[in-house]
């Protein structure tokens, strides 16, 4: 279908401010213009019960977190939400409208973390720093009122790839059980030739040359963009991995990976649902109170999530 009317209103107000594309500048350069991109103007965030930015320890220091929770009670299901950004750019803040439309939806405690960023250091320390949070998590899952046994992960762009790399990992070392995995618009392959690189890497925010930045300060000159922990698609087994919900958006570069990762999955046993919204554009689901998908994408997350949650659906 047609680019969706909120979704090319988006991108014209993105155009409008004038910040250039990532590829042309610095990492500080795109991550200030990440910023600019915020309108002052911004709706209001959705409320929750609670938030409060914490530190936590992590592999190289200390660590910000968002903490949020639904209500006041005790044995909260728990959520990993991790943002997206290219690995180079983003922070809690990225990721606050998704997580507040999840934990209100799906009744889940979540905390947001902000890894450490690409190119200061390299995959897989920022992995590294999202699952040390994950196992955080479980091991004070009691002092947040939260409950270890229904644990999930969730993120956008890169941090879907991440959600899913932090999903194997937590398979293969017998980490956190967790319970679901949910991919926005998600990252799972080092491979510009797909069709939709060819049919939308320009012109709808997301680009083939910025993927390209991306990657090449994730991985570094030496690095193996094919690892499976980077490159999720390249996992020979998917087998015994948490159930998936994957939202994919028309008009994105990344749609085709993230549809092969869920019919891979699939095909591996896992309960994976994934869902295209026609019209759409990468990240989409972090605008729910100016694209109407951006909701509905966070409403069907949230079902996804209660049921595996074992949240009876009021």
């Amino acid at each position: 279908m047609p680019l969706h009317p909120q979704a090319e209103a988006e991108l014209e107000f993105i155009r409008s401010l004038g910040v250039p594309e990532n590829n042309t500048q610095t990492p500080e350069q795109a991550r200030q213009g990440h910023v600019d991109r915020r309108p002052a103007d911004a709706p209001a965030p959705e409320r929750v019960y609670y938030v409060e930015d914490r530190e936590i320890p992590g592999l190289a220091g200390n660590l910000k977190v968002r903490v949020y929770r639904p209500s006041d009670d005790d044995g909260l299901p728990m959520l990993l939400g991790i943002h997206g950004g290219g690995w180079v750019l983003g922070d809690v803040i990225t990721e606050d409208g998704s997580m507040r439309g999840l934990v209100n939806g799906a009744q889940c405690l979540a905390v947001s973390v902000e890894y450490r960023l690409s190119p200061e250091v390299r995959f897989p320390e920022p992995l590294d720093d999202c699952y040390s949070t994950l196992e955080w998590m479980a091991d004070y899952a009691s002092e947040l009122g939260g409950d270890a046994s229904r644990l999930a992960v969730a993120g956008t762009s890169a941090g879907g790839n991440l959600s899913a790399a932090v999903a194997l990992k937590a398979r293969d070392e017998g980490g956190p059980k967790l319970c679901h995995q949910v991919l926005f618009t998600p990252v799972t392959d080092h491979d510009f030739t797909t069709d939709s690189y060819k049919s939308c890497g320009e012109g709808y925010f997301l680009t083939q040359d910025s993927m390209q930045w991306f990657w090449d300060h994730y991985i570094g000159p030496d690095g193996d963009p094919h690892n499976p922990l980077a490159s999720v698609l390249r996992a020979t087994d998917l087998s015994g991995l948490p159930a998936a919900t994957v939202i994919t958006a028309e008009y994105d570069p990344l749609r085709d990976e993230g549809e092969s990762y869920s019919a891979s999955l699939s095909a591996a046993g896992v309960d994976t649902v994934c869902t295209r919204y026609d019209g759409m554009i990468h990240g989409f689901n972090l605008q729910p109170a100016k694209l109407t998908d951006g909701r509905k994408a966070l409403n069907e997350a949230s079902a996804r999530l209660r049921a595996s949650f074992g949240i009876r659906s009021t």
